[in-house]
């Protein structure tokens, strides 16, 4: 379910952007005196601009539902999921479970001596 909700908050966002660089500013009027033609368009001088304004309009709708089905969502993605659930706390070491360090093997001296060849610590 997350993964349609996102896709489509992607495509609302991406269709977003291009129709708000497709629409003509303010200043775009200007352009018409000096031959743009744009009477002479799909749909005609003034309905380019109202079915624009609508179309992005329902897109930012649906951009801000989808936003916020993603943000419910992860919320309420489940409580076993979070950080603190999972952690589980261990006992500390006790001296008497600490594993030994491992030392190093005695070697005896040729004269059967076993404490000439340690190494003092």
């Amino acid at each position: 379910m997350e993964t349609v909700i996102l896709v489509f908050h992607v495509l609302a966002a991406l269709c977003i952007i291009g129709l708000v660089l497709l629409q003509h500013g303010k200043g775009a009027d200007m352009g018409a005196a000096f031959g743009s033609g744009s009477a002479g368009s799909l749909f005609g001088a003034s309905g380019s601009a109202n079915f624009l304004s609508r179309t992005t309009a329902i897109l930012a709708a649906v951009f801000f539902l989808t936003s916020l089905g993603l943000t419910y969502l992860s919320m309420h993605k489940g409580s076993d999921d979070g950080v603190m659930s999972t952690h589980q706390e261990e006992a500390p070491a006790s001296p008497a479970n600490a594993i030994p360090a491992p030392s190093a093997p005695a070697q005896q001296a040729p004269g059967g001596d076993s404490r000439a060849n340690e190494v003092p610590k």
